[in-house]
C-alpha cells in the first residue's frame, strides 16, 4: 500500500456500541438477517438493506426504513428514536447470475449450496442523480460483482455483473464491493466512477502446510487485499450501463502486521471527511481453536481507512489496532461465530462538534454492521480530526 507520508490527520477515534437494530423474523430470514447497505432516500430517511438468509442459504435484499427529519431520527413522545418498518424487498434471486438449483430426483428443486443476492452497499453518486448499488451474486460460477441502479432508492433496476478485464489476471471471484459517491482521479489520472472490490484469491496447502500456514507465509499482496477499480466517468454519462466496464483496478490496501492479518476487505461505503475518504474496512485474522488442536478460529475485526481525497489509491490513515472487535456474546455466537462486519455507514451531522479554540472537529457517525452473520447491529463512531 501507499501511505502519505504527512501529517497524521486524525486525532482520535471512539467507538460505542448502540445495540441490536434487526434480528431474524419469517420464514425469509430464517438464517440471519447481516450486513446491510445504509443510505438517505431523497425525503432524507434511512433506508437499511440487509441481507435476509431463508433456508438454505438463499439470500435477498430487504429493505426497512426509519422516519427522519433535518438530518436526524424522528422520536416518539418519550424521546425514543422511532423503530424501523419493513419496506419490502428490493432484489430477490432472479437473474441467471444469482440462482444456483437444480431440479432434483425427486423433482422438487434443489439449491446448490446456496443462492441469491447478498451484502449489498448503496451510493448516491450526484453527478449521475442515482443511487448506484454494490451487491455479491452467488451464481452458478461462485460470488461476483453485480450492479443495479435507482432513482428514488427502492425501485431498482439490474445493470449486469460488472466486468474486469482477463489481461489484469485477477480472480473472477469477487465481492465486498462499494462505490464512493464523487468522481475521482485513476492512477492514470483520468476522472472516474471508482468502486472497492476483493477478488477472491486463494492461496493452497503446499509444502507441509495447511491453508491458513500456507497464506499466511505468502506476501501480504498476495493475499485478499482491498482494490479500487475505475471506471471513466464520461463513459458512464453517456450510457449508465458503462459503469460496468472497468478499465483501472489498483490494489490500494493488503492484510496488516498487526491486526487482520489473514485477509482484508472493504466494509462500508466510504465518506467524505475534511481529512479525505473514509472507509470502515475488516481484517480477518486466524487463531489456534480452543478446543480443536489442529484447528483454527477465525475472527473478523474493523478498523478505519483515510483515503486521499483525489487521489484514493494513496493511503492518509489506517487503524494500527481494531475499533471493534468480536466481544458481545450476539458477535461471539451466531451462524459464523466471532464476526463483526461493518458494512452501512450515516454521518450524524446533528452531533458534530467544532472545537475552533483547539483546531479540531468531532464527526459522528451511525455505523451498521452484521453481527456473527445472525443480527443487525449499531456502533457509534467518533472521529476527531483537524478542523
Amino acid at each position: 500500500m501507499y501511505l502519505l507520508k504527512n501529517k497524521n490527520p486524525i486525532i482520535a477515534v471512539g467507538m460505542e456500541r448502540l445495540g441490536v437494530v434487526a434480528s431474524p423474523y419469517g420464514v425469509f430470514q430464517e438464517e440471519g438477517v447481516l450486513n446491510p447497505a445504509v443510505y438517505q432516500d431523497r425525503a432524507g430517511n434511512l433506508v437499511v438493506m440487509m441481507r435476509s438468509v431463508a433456508r438454505g442459504n438463499q439470500s435477498r435484499l430487504e429493505m426497512i426504513r426509519q422516519r427522519w427529519e433535518n438530518g436526524k431520527p424522528c422520536t416518539d413522545a418519550a424521546g425514543n428514536e422511532v423503530p424501523f418498518q419493513r419496506v419490502g424487498f428490493a432484489l430477490v434471486p432472479q437473474a441467471a447470475y444469482e440462482r444456483r438449483r437444480r431440479v432434483g430426483a425427486s423433482g422438487a428443486v434443489e439449491f446448490i449450496g446456496g443462492e441469491g443476492c447478498e451484502d449489498a452497499r448503496v451510493t448516491f453518486i450526484r453527478q449521475l442523480d442515482r443511487y448506484l448499488m454494490c451487491y455479491t451474486a452467488f451464481g452458478p460460477a461462485g460470488p461476483r460483482i453485480a450492479l443495479a441502479w435507482s432513482h428514488d432508492g427502492y425501485k431498482w433496476h439490474r445493470l449486469g455483473l460488472l466486468q474486469i478485464p482477463e489481461e489484469f489476471a485477477l480472480h473472477p471471484d469477487d465481492k465486498d464491493a462499494a462505490f464512493f459517491p464523487e468522481p475521482v482521479l485513476s492512477p492514470k489520472g483520468v476522472l472516474s466512477i471508482a468502486l472497492y472490490h476483493r477478488p477472491m484469491v486463494n492461496i493452497p496447502a503446499s509444502d507441509g502446510m495447511d491453508v491458513v500456514q500456507a497464506t499466511l507465509s505468502a506476501r501480504p499482496d498476495k493475499r485478499q487485499c482491498i482494490r479500487i477499480a475505475y471506471i471513466p466517468l464520461d463513459k458512464v454519462l453517456k450510457n449508465i450501463r458503462n459503469v460496468l466496464q472497468v478499465r483501472e483496478s489498483k490494489l490500494v490496501f493488503e492484510p496488516l502486521c498487526e491486526w487482520g492479518s489473514y485477509k482484508c476487505g472493504a466494509g462500508t461505503a466510504p465518506v467524505r471527511i475534511n481529512s479525505g475518504w473514509l472507509e470502515i474496512f475488516h481484517g480477518v485474522d486466524q487463531f489456534p481453536h480452543p478446543s480443536r488442536p489442529s484447528g483454527y478460529q477465525g475472527r473478523y475485526a474493523a478498523g478505519i481507512i483515510v483515503h486521499d481525497i483525489d487521489r484514493p489509491d494513496k493511503i492518509r490513515y489506517y487503524s494500527a489496532e481494531p475499533v471493534i472487535k468480536p466481544e458481545t456474546k450476539d458477535e461471539l455466537e451466531g451462524i459464523v461465530n466471532n464476526v463483526v462486519f461493518p458494512t452501512g455507514i450515516v454521518e450524524r451531522a446533528d452531533m458534530r462538534v467544532l472545537h475552533a479554540d483547539f483546531g479540531y472537529v468531532e464527526r459522528v457517525f451511525d455505523v451498521y454492521y452484521g453481527m456473527a452473520d445472525r443480527l443487525i447491529g449499531r456502533f457509534r463512531l467518533t472521529v476527531r480530526e483537524e478542523a
